[in-house]
């Protein structure tokens, strides 16, 4: 589960009418298992090898739950789930890669309210890290929970480390920045063969959120975007100081020649990158495509003046949650209760699929199995100061305009940093106040 950007405009113009979450006092009985029987339907978008493994579990959760049948339906996206709930034929039980879309989940009714359930059988939110918790809940309500996270830190090659003099991977952006230039290697025409960090804007996963809670930059103050903040012109300041002294172009020309990321020619698995931002499914592409790579991990690197968040970083994850459609609520709820509460079950899917199981019991499961390297994920998910992006009405739309700001403000096209972070703060509020007003931007 990698990481999953754009704004459903489907989404965005959802108007479906608030529901109720459908329980009954079958609810009740849903610790002990005593909900009837009924044959369900999950909707996933996971595909093969990573859907074997989610099959597996819920065949775990089919022998706990006698009488309750899953019908398991891989490659789905958040476009054929609300299609669905239009049309009646929803699944029981329906997973999102985006987080971002709690948002329009929540506030339209589309999934229901799981807040009863939870009180009724005695699960507390708390049993979440804080970021999944907000991921997951939009306004005070929860439709959904979360399941599986991507978490992300730094890669770095220990072969080349090691040949420029370094034990230890950077811990500050200073020793980054100083990093990354003496492990950076040029030909004799100047064309670089071996970048030390690539702070090239969407590179592979740089985005803004990621680098966000290095500098401690926020999103919103209340229901206003707040961009305009002296940490937020910092990072951009530092990641257009370090394009400069690669040189804009010099890097474009690098990244046209160095392989997709999600490929067997991915440039840190092929050693022309030597530090590198990435999440924690990394790890498994790694011992699949690239098994001979001396690397390490590590959180990655703070502001000097934020030592203090050294070891946190950024989160998002998967939903599940229950559209308001199905005509099984309560042994829905018991499947997504299964999926997303469960630590075993979180720490079996963790071991097959390779991301961040969600609850605080999941990280210290007996089950959890962790490759090598994975172990920074879990520790960098588990820590207080780690963030996520904040759940508004406009899905990723907010993260969308600011990224366009923040390529032309790299590539040099746009000069006035402070003047542009204010601009972009004005689009995204008007943004959201016309999804408050229920019309998509």
């Amino acid at each position: 589960m990698a990481r999953v950007l754009g704004m459903l405009s489907l989404l965005l113009a959802l108007t479906l009418a608030a529901s109720g979450c459908g329980g009954s006092k079958k609810s009740d009985k849903a610790d002990s298992g005593e909900v009837g029987p009924a044959n369900i339907s999950i909707w996933t978008p996971f595909v093969d090898p990573e859907l074997k493994t989610f099959k597996a579990v819920v065949a775990d959760f089919e022998k706990a739950h006698p009488g309750i049948h899953v019908k398991v339906v891989g490659g789905t996206n958040d476009d054929k789930i609300v299609a669905a709930i239009r049309g009646g034929n929803a699944p029981d039980v329906a997973q999102s890669f985006s987080s971002d879309n709690t948002g329009a989940f929540c506030p339209s009714g589309a999934w229901i309210d799981l807040g009863p359930y939870m009180e009724k059988d005695g699960v507390d939110d708390s049993i979440f890290p804080e970021a999944p918790r907000d991921y997951s809940k939009f306004e005070g309500t929860r439709c959904a929970l979360p399941m599986l996270a991507d978490t992300y830190g730094l890669y770095y090659n220990k072969t080349l480390l090691a040949k420029a003099g370094y034990k230890n991977p950077p811990k500050t952006i200073s020793q980054l920045t100083a990093m990354a230039k003496k492990l950076t290697q040029r030909d004799s025409s100047g064309k670089l063969k071996v970048v030390g960090f690539n702070p090239f804007p969407s590179w592979y996963e740089n985005v803004p959120a990621h680098f966000a809670p290095s500098w401690g930059a926020t999103w919103m103050d209340g229901d206003k975007s707040a961009l305009n903040t002296p940490a937020w012109a910092d990072h951009l300041r530092w990641q257009k100081s370090l394009i400069d002294w690669y040189g804009y172009d010099n890097l474009v020309r690098f990244n046209a020649g160095a392989g997709d990321e999600f490929s067997e020619s991915n440039a840190f698995e092929t050693g022309k990158v030597a530090m590198h931002m990435d999440g924690e499914w990394r790890v498994a592409f790694i011992k699949r495509e690239a098994p001979k790579l001396s690397y390490g991990t590590a959180p990655f690197p703070v502001a000097d003046d934020k030592q203090d968040l050294y070891g946190a970083g950024y989160v998002t994850g998967s939903i599940i949650g229950i559209p308001k459609t199905s005509k099984h609520k309560d042994q829905a709820w018991l499947l997504a209760r299964y999926l997303g509460a469960n630590a075993n079950a979180l720490a079996k899917l963790s071991n097959g699929i390779q991301n961040v199981p969600t609850t605080t019991a999941s990280l210290k499961s007996p089950l959890l199995k962790p490759l090598p390297g994975f172990q920074t994920f879990l520790d960098v998910f588990g820590n207080a100061n780690t963030t996520t992006t904040p759940i508004t009405r406009i899905g990723a739309a907010n993260q969308e305009t600011f990224q366009s700001f923040v390529s032309k403000y790299l590539s040099g096209s746009k000069k006035d940093l402070e003047g542009g972070l204010a601009g972009v703060d004005k689009q995204i509020d008007a943004q959201l106040k016309q999804a408050q007003a229920g019309q998509a931007p």
